[in-house]
């Protein structure tokens, strides 16, 4: 019989919608949204890369994102979430643990994700080194309530689970 140790991290990450950055792509699980919208943020702002990452470290035990990646830092000013993606699933194998599985859900008024959710589980299974089978991606939106159903912004969670031998 084989054992092993299976932990499951939760992610929560949001981020403003601004329309006064024309430059500035409106980009999510490492896909590039055509919107004059984007979000905002110190790195890309991707808010759903945002909330896998941390995800992934609290099932490691690794802290979380602000811990590894600050904004108060200049080296991650405009950084692709997806290489800071990439860099925490190194960590989490250099932990002995295998991502098994990420479910997200995406909470946004504008654009419309339908046409993007497999693109971006794609991506962000890639990175996670799965199959694209163990990566869901869920969008809705908040039905015009609070901040985010008034378009303000985008909010995302995740769950992801790891496994290693025990």
């Amino acid at each position: 019989m084989t054992i092993v140790d299976v932990r499951t991290g939760l992610g929560w990450d949001s981020h403003r919608l601004t329309d006064t950055q024309p430059d500035r792509p409106f980009v999510l699980g490492g896909v590039t949204i055509d919107s004059p919208l984007a979000l905002d943020g110190h790195s890309d702002a991707d808010v759903l890369t945002h909330a896998v990452i941390d995800a992934l470290l609290g099932a490691a035990g690794l802290g979380d994102i602000g811990e590894h990646f600050p904004d108060t830092d200049e080296r991650w000013k405009g950084a692709d979430s997806i290489a800071l993606l990439a860099h925490v699933v190194g960590l989490v194998r250099d932990g002995g643990w295998t991502v098994t599985s990420v479910d997200a859900t995406v909470v946004l008024e504008r654009p419309k994700l339908s046409p993007h959710k497999a693109a971006m589980a794609e991506r962000l299974a890639a990175t996670l080194r799965v199959e694209s089978g163990r990566v869901n991606v869920k969008a809705t939106t908040a039905e015009r309530m609070d901040a985010v159903g008034r378009g303000e912004g985008a909010v995302a969670q995740a769950v992801a689970t790891i496994v290693r031998p025990a």
